[in-house]
This record gives C-alpha cells, sequence and structure tokens, in this order.
C-alpha cells in the first residue's frame, strides 16, 4: 500500500487541528499556585471564624465590608485553587480582579483611614487575643496575599477597562445596605452603622453623601490602576504555576 503523501496527510490533519480551539487544550496543573491559594482561602476563613467565636453579634460582624469581602476571597481562591490543581483554565479576570479591588480597599481603608487617628474615620479600640490575630488576617494577611497571587502567579493583561467600574457595582451598593441597616436598628444600637464614615448620626445624610463621593472617587482610581498595572507589568519568572488569561496553557 502506498504511503500517503505530505500534502495529503497535512490534508487529512488540519482540519482535526482546527477543529480543537487552543484555549480547550487542558492547562498543567500547576501546584504552587494551588497551594498558594488554598493557604489564601484558609486564611480568610480562619480570621472570619475567629472573628465570629469572639463576637457577641453576628449580624453586626456579618454587616462590615471587611468580613464580606474576606467571604469572597476565600470563596474564589478555593474556587481558583481548585482548578489550578486539576489542570483547568483560570478564573475569568472579571471575578479575580474584583476579588483583588475588594480586599485591596479592605486593606487600604483599615490602615490609611480606620487605623489612623488623623484621619478623623478612626476604629482604634482594644482587641482580645483572638480579635486581634483575626484583624491580621483579615486586613493585612489576606490583601498582600492576594496582591502576590496577583503580581506573581497570575499572567497580566486579563483587566479591561470595562472592568473597573463595573467592579464598582457591589462597593456602590453596600452604601444603601449600610444606610438602610442602620435606619432599622434602635437608635443607640451599638455598631448601628458599620464605619464612621457612614454613621448617619455623627455625619448626616450630607455628609455621608460627600464622604460617598470621594471614597468612590477613590476606590474608582484604584480599580482603573489595578488595570492599567496588569497591562505594563512585566511576566514574571515561575511558568509551571502561571497560566495565561484565556486559559491557552502556562506562560513560557
Amino acid at each position: 500500500m502506498l504511503e500517503p503523501t505530505s500534502s495529503t496527510a497535512n490534508r487529512h490533519s488540519t482540519p482535526d487541528a482546527a477543529a480543537v480551539p487552543t484555549a480547550a487544550v487542558p492547562a498543567g496543573r500547576r501546584p504552587f499556585a494551588a497551594a498558594f491559594r488554598a493557604l489564601v482561602a484558609l486564611a480568610a476563613l480562619t480570621g472570619i471564624v475567629l472573628d465570629s467565636i469572639d463576637s457577641d453579634d453576628l449580624g453586626r460582624l456579618f454587616s462590615y465590608f471587611t468580613i464580606q469581602s474576606n467571604i469572597l476571597v476565600a470563596a474564589s481562591f478555593a474556587w481558583a485553587a481548585h482548578r489550578a490543581w486539576t489542570a483547568r483554565p483560570p478564573l475569568s479576570p472579571r471575578i479575580t480582579g474584583a476579588a483583588l479591588l475588594f480586599i485591596s480597599i479592605t486593606g487600604l481603608v483599615f490602615h490609611f483611614v480606620l487605623s489612623n487617628d488623623s484621619s478623623g474615620f478612626s476604629m482604634t479600640s482594644e482587641r482580645t487575643p483572638l480579635e486581634s490575630i483575626a484583624n491580621q488576617l483579615l486586613h493585612t494577611v489576606t490583601p498582600l496575599a492576594a496582591a502576590f497571587d496577583w503580581l506573581v502567579l497570575t499572567a497580566p493583561g486579563g483587566f479591561l477597562l470595562r472592568h473597573a467600574w463595573q467592579w464598582l457595582a457591589y462597593p456602590l451598593l453596600y452604601l444603601p445596605f449600610a444606610l438602610i441597616r442602620g435606619a432599622l436598628l434602635t437608635p443607640g444600637t451599638e455598631g448601628r452603622y458599620p464605619y464612621p464614615f457612614l454613621d448617619v448620626d455623627l455625619q448626616g445624610y450630607g455628609g455621608i453623601a460627600v464622604n460617598a463621593v470621594v471614597f468612590g472617587l477613590a476606590f474608582y482610581a484604584l480599580a482603573l490602576t489595578l488595570v492599567l498595572l496588569d497591562r505594563i507589568r512585566p511576566h514574571l519568572r515561575g511558568p509551571r504555576n502561571r497560566i495565561s488569561p484565556l486559559g491557552s496553557g502556562p506562560l513560557k
């Protein structure tokens, strides 16, 4: 039997090759990324549990942006860890970018506003040992870990300009949530409003509106900064653990 010529073989193989899109090719397993993301999820979950153990008002506790953003981090990083371990494509940059922005807001607002006596909105107080550990996990460890994961274990170029304003939906919705919850509680209730800059009793609705505009613009500027940095940051080493935003495989 005659061997097929190279042109014949190519004619037969080309349709098969074209039928399998690049994105459908399974990515390699990324064990370091999987392990690191699992640890980040565990850190967030541990902080939430410790705060819950030491809290006498879980409704108040879970009204904080800090707790809600760390819940998102725990869920998204656990999901991302599973996908990295099972050699599946990464999560959508829209999801990972949202988690990064929200936990960055948590860390920055805590360290530069709530822990800063000169900000006018400080919330410094005595903490129990459990609260101190939870405080560091939720406000320092998870924001820094999320930033490390983005800079080292995630390929650049995934964030789009439209993501910046889409991510703001949750912080904007948090404002009416906090105000409505506070209005439904009895005046004088401890923690009626979660943060001093959202406290109607202290700021009035006019002050709240000004604070909302200032913080909203700052959050949008932060979102735009993340998009810009994601476009210009270099490819770092570690190709076996980093994957392109489209899921086509580990970066070379």
